[in-house]
């Protein structure tokens, strides 16, 4: 039988096109928009119950809303899924908010789609996680070979990184904002990253979901640099943002701020996404934190810095 993918992770979808798997693509997830030439021509199989359009402080309520009444904030065109009979479908079990959940997928089987398909499902919490979750997809999938040789190649421009920021005496320490309004410092991976790129991670811990956090935190610890990166939010949508933050009295007053060391950043091509281009945001931070040893050249693709 001929193999037909859907991916109802952004990320996922990105790692079935690194594993040259791009034409068995049958559907994906609306929040599925890279690689942009395969992508713009696949069926849409999920579909958000709040309005991403929203302020972070409205997205956060509706968002709780949902999760009250048990329910995920997406949900599945379970017709679509039987139209495509898809022999693979890949999901998460991961965070609700995130993408479609695993027993949201499930249920959808149980009671419509009859092509049987095979469930692969991700966990990241970690950089070990998403490299764990790309062997799995590559052996369900059945590339193994493919898969180690990618991975491979990405471990090698992470430890570029890591081997030339690993003896530096002088690190900045780094802040990583994850969500604007309510606050919320980056978790999982990030802290991961960070410390790879050369900085001292000062709120978040590997392997743990986003704490939330307040104000004062931001003060008291006085970082160094500050990179926002709301999950799904771009450039100019976090731009937006930056008013919850800015109109503080006490913003001023923190010394990545003073020091004009506040970093926009794309929380939803890069940072938010554990998938093969995480390697690029790993360069987005080195770039960022030691400028006269990193030029990967991701200003204004991946980051900005206000004048």
């Amino acid at each position: 039988m001929e193999m037909r993918i859907i991916s109802l992770i952004a990320s996922a979808t990105e790692m079935v096109c690194a594993l040259g798997l791009a034409d068995k693509l049958v559907g994906c997830s609306h929040e599925c928009d890279y690689p942009k030439e395969v992508v713009k021509n696949l069926p849409v199989c999920t579909y958000p119950k709040f309005d991403p359009n929203k302020s972070s402080k409205e997205i956060d309520d509706q968002v709780k809303t949902v999760l009250q009444k048990a329910l995920s904030v997406y949900g599945v065109d379970g017709e679509m899924l039987a139209k495509l009979a898809p022999t693979h479908i890949i999901t998460q079990d991961q965070c609700e908010v995130c993408a479609v959940s695993l027993s949201d997928v499930e249920q959808v089987l149980c009671n419509i789609i009859s092509s049987r398909p095979k469930i692969i499902s991700l966990k990241p919490n970690s950089l070990d996680d998403i490299w764990q979750d790309f062997v799995n997809v590559g052996i369900a999938l059945e590339v193994e070979d493919t898969v180690k040789s990618t991975i491979d190649g990405y471990k090698k421009r992470i430890n570029y990184i890591a081997d030339r920021t690993d003896f530096l005496l002088n690190k900045p320490t780094v802040i990583c904002i994850e969500w604007i309004e309510p606050l919320m410092a980056a978790g999982n991976w990030v802290p991961e990253l960070v410390e790879l790129a050369g900085g001292i991670n000062l709120l978040g811990e590997t392997g743990k979901h986003s704490p939330k956090i307040v104000f004062d935190d931001l003060i008291n610890l006085n970082p160094d640099i500050i990179l926002v990166m709301p999950c799904g939010f771009d450039m100019k949508k976090t731009w937006e943002e930056m008013h919850f933050l800015s109109e503080n009295a006490a913003w001023p007053k923190i010394k990545a701020v003073k020091e004009n060391q506040v970093y926009i950043t794309d929380g939803n091509q890069f940072f938010n996404r554990p998938g093969p281009r995480i390697v690029e945001s790993l360069e987005i931070m080195a770039e960022i934190f030691h400028p006269k040893l990193f030029n990967y050249g991701h200003i204004d693709k991946g980051w900005q810095q206000k004048p």
